[in-house]
């Protein structure tokens, strides 16, 4: 919900790392890869209750993550496969940083559980939708490689989420609890805009626009 948001402002200040990255000569998916492996320490440390670290490793890796695509961009390296793996690899970030807190905090092994689930949810709804917007030609909202349905929890949520974890590591009852019904929410929004944006509008009951029958099929 709030990706928008901080995609459209942050091409304003990552012109010195865009600029590192070409110093350094990295590649966008280069970088992809290392947003993913600064989670994985981050994971790490929340594993071994290294709150203030972790924190500060979230961050630096949801800082790649965010700057990949305008680095791919910029350079003309721009790729379909990139799209692919920045996705792939943002949601093995949060599986890993969820793999951390269950290390950490196992007496809240049914949230953690409950967590992983929803995010398989949400992903394939949000992949879904966004592939039958793009098969309607539907304009999109963002510039992302990947064509993602709208919905209450995204990268940016999901960051902000783990840092309530972080900060507030007594409070994991109240916090993770209140993040599974935000993803919940998430998941039946989501349904009920595909339903309202792709179901077939019968002109006859019984009976679509084209004449077929209103039978839906995979």
């Amino acid at each position: 919900m709030i990706d928008n948001f901080f995609r459209a402002r942050l091409p304003r200040f990552s012109g010195p790392l865009l600029a590192l990255y070409r110093r350094l000569g990295w590649t966008p998916n280069q970088v992809s890869a290392l947003g993913f492996a600064i989670a994985v320490f981050a994971s790490a440390a929340v594993a071994f209750h290294l709150w203030a670290l972790a924190f500060v490793l979230w961050w630096l890796s949801r800082l790649a993550d965010g700057t990949d695509g305008l680095f791919a961009r910029e350079s003309g390296l721009a790729s379909d496969f990139g799209a692919y793996l920045d996705i792939v690899l943002d949601m093995a970030a949060y599986g890993a940083m969820v793999l951390g807190f269950a290390y950490a905090a196992p007496d809240f092994l049914p949230q953690w559980v409950a967590m992983l689930f929803l995010y398989i949810l949400c992903i394939a709804s949000a992949l879904a939708l966004g592939m039958q917007e793009a098969k309607r030609a539907m304009a999109p909202r963002d510039d992302r490689g990947l064509r993602l349905g709208a919905g209450l929890a995204e990268g940016g949520e999901t960051g902000i989420a783990y840092s309530v974890f972080l900060l507030f590591p007594d409070q994991l009852w109240i916090t993770t609890s209140t993040w599974i019904v935000v993803l919940t929410i998430t998941v039946v929004a989501r349904s009920l805009l595909a339903w309202r944006t792709l179901r077939p509008v019968s002109s006859v009951e019984g009976e679509v626009p084209d004449g077929t029958t209103g039978e839906l099929g995979n």
